[in-house]
């Protein structure tokens, strides 16, 4: 019965996020934003409202492990796995904006939630302070896309608008409306069924909420992102593939932890082990885009390998250290003083290879 209660709830979950996607989506574009803005806005946002609603509603309840857990794991899932498994699909271009300024605001918003969770609390004013940034940043992009004047924007609108066979633009915005609503609905309803069904099984099986948030309920939730990205990969929306895994991760960290901090009674506790570890390996994920991202404007295939293979390692870890297996040592001091160090020597290689590139290119 739990089992079927937490299936239900991931199906639930997804189909909620299509709809309310499909809805969204199709209103940015009578709004003409542009398609990378719409990724890393309206699709980020809404491939993100299962992090929202169970995060939420978590906090609610008291549950903050789970709360947190679900945001600290969804965004090393999003970056490791899903962007991962994109870039297998097919190499994925990223664009001179995720570079500059979303990356960087990524890094910086990994390390703002760690510094407020220091006192190891997020209390109600650092979550009013968070979801202030999700605002000032989503209105930002808006400006942004709005005053570039894009050509992809007249063509997002132009195949828009040959879909709507004619209808009245009150009738579509309605519609479109209703998409919304019922894509919310079916949220609200997926989250308490996974909620519930996930902290009954930690309890069952004596795995902490914690782990069930960073593994099961993290992966469940970012299901919507995973589908999205690689769907967009297959069709060759590269921007929309990439740009729903850097904004899914933004406004996990400002809007729904934000958010959860606000209607929690107490505000979010922050177990050390996220101070210690999780959350670390969530900011050094965010630091890894950067000069994967710089090197070449591209995302290759080997690179999507390798992060595929890194989050098959940090799951493998979380479940060894919390069954205390006795291979956890021997597992630990293989990642840490060989495989790290390695990936770290092979990026600081490429970004400098590139770099001389660049130099010799501008000469």
């Amino acid at each position: 019965m739990v089992i079927a209660m937490l299936i239900a709830g991931l199906i639930l979950l997804v189909i909620g996020a299509e709809i309310l996607v499909r809805g969204a989506s199709s209103l940015a574009a009578i709004a003409g934003i542009s398609p990378l803005v719409i990724g890393l806005t309206i699709v980020a946002y809404g491939t993100s409202s299962p992090e929202m609603a169970v995060s939420i509603l978590s906090s609610y309840a008291g549950q903050a492990d789970i709360a947190v857990g679900n945001v600290v794991g969804s965004n090393i899932f999003n970056v490791l796995l899903i962007l991962g498994l994109s870039a297998v699909v097919t190499p994925l271009v990223v664009a001179q904006q995720l570079i500059r300024l979303d990356v960087p605001i990524m890094i910086g918003v990994s390390f703002l939630m760690l510094l407020f969770g220091l006192d190891g609390r997020i209390g109600r004013s650092d979550g009013v302070v968070l979801f202030a940034g999700a605002i000032a940043y989503t209105l930002f992009l808006i400006y942004q896309s709005r005053k570039e004047n894009n050509a992809e924007v007249q063509q997002e609108y132009e195949q828009f608008a040959a879909k709507t066979n004619g209808r009245p633009m009150p009738l579509i915005w309605l519609i479109n409306l209703g998409y919304i609503v019922g894509g919310l609905a079916l949220l609200v309803l997926g989250s308490r069924w996974l909620v519930e069904s996930a902290t009954t099984i930690a309890r069952a099986i004596g795995v902490s909420e914690l782990v069930i948030g960073l593994t099961i309920v993290a992966a469940g939730t970012s299901l919507p992102e995973l589908a999205t990205s690689v769907i967009a990969s297959f069709k060759g929306e590269r921007d929309i593939a990439v740009g729903n895994v850097v904004g899914s991760n933004i406004f996990n960290i400002l809007s729904v932890l934000g958010l959860s901090a606000v209607v929690s009674p107490a505000g979010l506790a922050v177990s050390d082990a996220v101070l210690r570890f999780d959350g670390l390996v969530m900011l050094a994920v965010a630091i890894a885009c950067l000069p994967i991202f710089f090197t070449g404007n591209l995302i290759t295939r080997w690179e999507g390998f390798v992060f595929i293979a890194y989050y098959i390692a940090y799951t493998l870890y979380l479940i060894l250290d919390s069954t205390r297996h006795d291979i956890l040592p021997l597992f630990s001091q293989v990642m840490f003083l060989f495989v790290l160090p390695l990936t770290a020597l092979t990026i600081a290689i490429v970004t400098l290879r590139e770099l001389r590139r660049s130099r010799q290119r501008e000469r």
